[in-house]
């Protein structure tokens, strides 16, 4: 993921809580989500994509590690490890669950750890390939409208899919502009990785066209309009 310097927190952790609630599948407590700093310093600056503290429903606190990939890269495994070997050394004592999510349009190919003669490491691969966005579309609320901009959008029409969660997120949020927005702020962050920046473009282009066509002004405009169209 990119952009994370200029979303807030609150955008990252509702983000958090949704991949690991819709996504993960994990018994978690929302409440006790802490976003915690990703930089790590060694040679050269990098950051995982998404590191917060949370508890499951036990009360057992844990780290929750999140990479999202949209192509297969070779040295995953390895980066995932030095992620892992960094947040340890970051947060020592607590137990750490890594996911890489990969979103790319081609088959998944890359292994989920690496194993030597003296050592086994391994980390979760959820390959959203396998999700029908349709079981989150279907869900059609705020959290699950925007993960679905993830998943494989099979043989729907890519602006379709984009333009309907837009359109539903209006309808769900209509009179809580600030939700609006944090939620169009979490499909930002997501679409990134997606190949579909014009879509996202032309669906906020027709919100706007539409909430212009919302103002009394310009229905007068175009009722006048009309009428002076049926005079002639």
């Amino acid at each position: 993921m990119s952009n994370k310097d200029i979303v807030s927190k609150a955008t990252i952790r509702r983000l958090a809580i949704d991949l690991a609630t819709y996504l993960l599948k994990l018994p978690i407590d929302p409440d006790s989500l802490e976003v915690l700093a990703t930089e790590h310093q060694r040679v050269e600056d990098r950051r995982a994509d998404l590191v917060v503290r949370l508890r499951d429903r036990q009360g057992k606190p844990f780290l929750l590690h999140i990479e999202i990939q949209n192509s297969n890269d070779p040295t995953m495994p390895a980066r995932m490890m030095r992620y892992m070997s960094d947040i340890l050394l970051a947060h020592p004592g607590l137990p750490v669950r890594q996911y890489l999510i990969y979103i790319g349009s081609e088959p998944l190919r890359m292994p989920d750890g690496i194993k030597g003669p003296d050592y086994h490491y391994r980390y979760g691969i959820l390959n959203m390939r396998d999700m029908d966005c349709q079981y989150l579309l279907e869900k059609d609320t705020p959290d699950a409208l925007v993960l679905a901009i993830l998943c494989d959008f099979r043989d729907h029409d890519p602006q379709v899919v984009v333009n309907h969660i837009y359109t539903r997120l209006r309808a769900l949020l209509g009179d809580e502009p600030g939700r609006f927005r944090e939620y169009v702020d979490m499909l930002h962050i997501l679409s990134v990785n997606r190949d579909i920046s014009e879509q996202i473009k032309e669906a906020e282009r027709m919100l706007t066209r539409i909430d212009i066509e919302r103002i009394p002004s310009y229905q007068l405009g175009m009722e006048r309009g009309i009428e002076r169209g049926i005079e002639r």
